[in-house]
């Protein structure tokens, strides 16, 4: 970029040059910074046995699994991964009368960042998976694409709470016993 700018300075006057340099500069800075947060993250996620164990889960990385970790503080918190999955928004909203259900969409409560990262993980599941599974290839069929990420969204989110509330190593093809 300061070539280029350097290259223009016979056509814009320079008061436009010397501000696009000092946006250059600031631009600069702060992608040091990002780097170096970066660093510190990557650093806490190869100290802390939780965010090690959760980054085993396809579709979330460094960010995810730190500030899953950072959010949720104690798995223990939430009686299970659905309550987990409802405190992030990830369920639909239910309603009815008379024994017919109604689900309606996943609201917008809830930890709106950590809501966008799970998603965000589930959509580079869904396109860039090499087997994404019997289970989303089934969703995929019958529901709408947004509707098959924010599915494997709330997966990924009761898998997080699994993993940390039973002290457990991310398994592929674990099943788990307990009656829906």
């Amino acid at each position: 970029m300061p070539d280029v700018l350097e290259r223009l300075t016979d056509r814009l006057p320079a008061i436009l040059i010397d501000t696009l340099r000092e946006q250059w500069s600031g631009l600069t800075d702060l992608d040091r910074k990002i780097a170096e947060i970066e660093k510190r993250l990557q650093a806490w996620m190869r100290q802390d046995k939780a965010c090690k164990a959760i980054a085993a889960i396809p579709g979330v990385g460094l960010l995810t699994a730190t500030a899953a970790v950072a959010t949720m503080g104690n798995a223990k918190a939430f009686r299970c991964g659905r309550e987990f999955a409802a405190w992030l928004a990830l369920v639909p909203a239910q309603t009815g009368s008379g024994g017919k259900l109604q689900l309606l969409g996943i609201s917008r409560r809830g930890d709106a960042y950590l809501r966008t990262l799970l998603i965000h993980g589930a959509r580079s599941v869904l396109f860039h998976a090499k087997e994404p599974g019997a289970w989303l290839d089934q969703i995929r069929k019958r529901r709408p694409m947004n509707v098959a990420i924010v599915a494997q969204a709330n997966k990924m989110a009761r898998t997080i709470w699994a993993i940390l509330a039973h002290n457990r190593p991310y398994e592929k093809s674990y099943v788990s016993t307990k009656p829906l």
